[in-house]
């Protein structure tokens, strides 16, 4: 049964307002589950927290999960045998959202962990959910039913996909918002009143307000897009549910170019429920991969181009390419000169290294018209 349009804007805007509410990991895992819980019902889930460099999980948060010795034949599979939808071999083809009847075509004993592990655990099928964004792949979200209960349904699948990107910059916050407040010596955080006055920064967050600057308009005390990112944070979660605009449902997220050439990732959560409660503002040195789609835009790669290229950083070769772009080698090799003329590169390997290394590569070239983001603020935080 396919899932309702009413019901995709509530959880996603329930899910929206969780992703800024300031949230740490646990707590956030939890509210998401129960969010998610009330429109694909299911008896248990499990969080992963992955190192994105390498995909190894690095923590995890269980509810009704299996004991800690089936888990560790779980990770065994995972890490060293053949299964279906292992985290890695779905973040390499894209997958975001997966269940386990559906690849198995509802044969779920053809999966080795749910034939030695989880079905003699009671449990049936399994949704897996890749959380990644721009900046890598943060964690991994399982939910399971147990037996006798229904496979999950397609609609069910489709419905999740929509929401990962949104569930994935949450995860990301809180992680963020975790190290900020260990003290870690990578995470910027400030925390706003709600007259947008510092209550509190670390030594990390005043060393990118300098770097940022704050402009010349008297009596401006913090850098635009810092105010800018708060307020957008206080509109969502001060939105009716029932009054939806695309304003009003963008992240409160940006991107912006310092003063000394570097890139930072602005992000802004409430700590709290409501408008008048404290902000907090996290900021991070922008990673590589953020920073090639607005290389794309700059050097105006079409949105094939822009599918080509991603699959030339995954390492594939041209007929692969092909394969999974369904169309021709030759077109391939057509998309690849015309990326190569845009950019001024010549191979592979330079192209790579320019969209998604080489920062600098933004000084190489200038578009026609300056993006938003180019500008200082982008698109998704204006005040």
């Amino acid at each position: 049964m396919a899932t309702s349009q009413p019901v995709h804007d509530r959880l996603r805007n329930t899910i929206s307002r969780l992703v800024h509410r300031g949230l740490g990991v646990e707590d956030y895992w939890r509210a998401v589950s129960d969010a998610l819980d009330g429109a694909v019902p299911s008896e248990g889930s499990c969080l992963m927290t992955m190192d994105p460099a390498t995909m190894l999980p690095t923590a995890e948060f269980v509810e009704n999960g299996m004991p800690a010795d089936a888990i560790s034949r779980l990770v065994e599979i995972e890490l060293r045998e053949p299964d279906y939808t292992k985290w890695v071999d779905m973040a390499r083809a894209g997958r975001t959202a997966a269940s386990l009847s559906d690849v198995t075509a509802g044969e779920l004993d053809l999966s080795r962990r749910h034939r030695e592990v989880r079905r003699p655990g009671g449990y049936s099928d399994e949704l897996r959910v890749i959380l990644s964004s721009s900046t890598g792949t943060w964690g991994a979200l399982t939910v399971f039913r147990e037996k006798d209960r229904p496979h999950f349904s397609p609609s069910e699948v489709r419905l999740v996909t929509s929401l990962t990107g949104l569930i994935s910059d949450g995860l990301r916050r809180s992680l963020l918002l975790d190290d900020a407040l260990a003290d870690r010596h990578d995470t910027g955080m400030l925390v706003l009143d709600p007259y947008d006055g510092v209550a509190l920064a670390n030594q990390v967050a005043e060393k990118w307000i300098d770097e940022l600057g704050i402009g010349t308009r008297t009596g401006t005390t913090l850098p635009l897009v810092i105010r800018a990112v708060a307020r957008q944070a206080r509109a969502i979660d001060g939105r009716e549910d029932e009054h939806l605009c695309e304003a009003s449902t963008r992240p409160a997220r940006a991107r912006v170019r310092t003063k000394a050439g570097r890139w930072v990732t602005v992000r802004a959560s409430l700590l709290g429920a409501g408008t008048a409660v404290p902000v907090a503002v996290l900021l991070e040195a922008a990673r590589p991969a953020e920073m090639a789609p607005l290389l794309a835009d700059v050097y105006g790669l079409t949105p094939q181009e822009r599918r080509v290229t991603e699959c030339v950083a995954q390492g594939l070769p041209t007929r692969q390419i092909a394969n999974q772009l369904r169309m021709s080698t030759y077109t391939v090799q057509d998309h690849l000169k015309s990326i190569f003329s845009k950019t001024g590169t010549g191979s592979r390997g330079d192209l790579v290294a320019r969209l998604f290394f080489d920062q600098r590569a933004m000084q190489l070239t200038a578009p026609p018209t300056i993006p938003d983001e180019l500008r200082g603020v982008s698109v998704t935080a204006r005040l």
